[in-house]
């Protein structure tokens, strides 16, 4: 499913005719080729290694990709708008440890959960003022407050390290526990994306995200309050960094000043993997979090198939690098779909 920008003809719409229906099936056909290529990794580890797919096989995919699809989601609302944010990385590590350093201070798990939502929103906010009030490139802000976080990070954890044994069990257990083969963050990742991906498909303010990516000029002109737009996509990623964050404590147990270290590259990765078009205006959440869940499942089957795990960052690169070229091909035949309608009319 690919939710895309109103289809109503207005001055912030994005182009209507050739060009959408072209950029609409390529999308959902990007999508569909993702689960087409996960159902066959999976169906050849399987033939290769029949305990791959038992309930705890299944577990572990699960909870490998949960994390990474919370932290795309959030990014994709962002990519969405025409900007980036590469701090997400650093929020999940500085997050993480303060919800720790909170459970082991004696503190409630829900309050430590919170804790972390909320300072992931306060980074939010300071991306967002930056880049919407500000009008400083996304790049450069995010960049910058990437190293200021994990030097705040660094400062602040030194050699401390959280581990299994200073959080309460019932946390500990809620990470790794589930439904069967179904763990509970799964099902919180879940319940995450299924309501981001309403709000973009069904009220205006999902939409108008699309409608500025698509032209940020005419969105400002057609009455799309553009700061405002921008301000809560970088603070709905914070926020779902600072999730992340928490569940990434629940779910390993274990944080030091070096977690989420580089995850900001796997994040972009599994986005625009995922057919979220990095120039913005395309894409759906439902799509990132499948380049997620494609992405993570190759550290698990490579082992499987007793492949080294030092081909896995060489398949994400080759994976970015079709995804790249991939929306570079679409973006030339929208353009020439686009001028033949145009010359059609005139």
């Amino acid at each position: 499913m690919t939710v895309t920008a109103p289809e109503p003809a207005s001055a912030a719409a994005p182009p209507t005719g050739g060009g959408t229906r072209l950029l609409d099936r390529i999308a959902t056909m990007r999508e569909l080729a993702i689960l087409v290529v996960f159902v066959v990794m999976i169906a050849v580890t399987q033939a290769g290694n029949s305990a791959f797919l038992s309930e705890q096989g299944i577990k572990d995919l699960l909870l490998n990709a949960t994390i990474l699809v919370l932290v795309a989601t959030g990014q994709s609302l962002v990519v969405i708008t025409r900007n980036v944010d590469l701090s997400v990385g650093s929020v999940l590590g500085i997050t993480a440890f303060a919800a720790g350093d909170f459970l082991h201070g004696g503190g409630s798990p829900v309050v430590a959960v919170l804790l972390a939502v909320l300072l992931g929103v306060a980074f939010g906010l300071l991306n967002g003022l930056l880049v919407s009030l500000g009008q400083v490139p996304a790049l450069v802000v995010t960049l910058g407050t990437l190293y200021i976080v994990r030097g705040i990070d660094s400062l602040w954890v030194g050699s401390r390290q959280i581990t299994a044994a200073d959080l309460p069990g019932s946390f500990v257990d809620f990470g790794s526990g589930g439904f069967g083969a179904v763990p509970y963050l799964a099902l919180i990742a879940l319940v995450v994306l299924v309501a981001t991906a309403y709000y973009l498909k069904n009220y205006s303010g999902g939409r108008e995200l699309y409608a500025l990516g698509s032209n940020p000029e005419a969105a400002r002109l057609a009455g799309i309050p553009v700061r405002k737009r921008i301000l809560a996509a970088y603070t709905v990623c914070g926020a779902l960094a600072g999730l992340a964050g928490a569940m990434y404590l629940a779910r390993f147990g274990n944080v030091d000043s070096g977690t989420g270290n580089g995850y900001e590259l796997t994040v972009v990765s599994a986005v625009v993997v995922g057919g979220v078009v990095f120039t913005g205006g395309s894409g759906s959440v439902y799509g990132a979090a499948l380049g997620a869940l494609l992405l993570t499942s190759i550290n698990s089957v490579l082992p499987a198939l007793g492949v080294s795990s030092v081909w896995v960052l060489a398949i994400n690169g080759i994976l970015l690098l079709l995804a790249i070229a991939a929306d570079r091909v679409v973006a030339l035949r929208v353009a020439a779909a686009l001028k033949k309608r145009n010359a059609r009319h005139a």
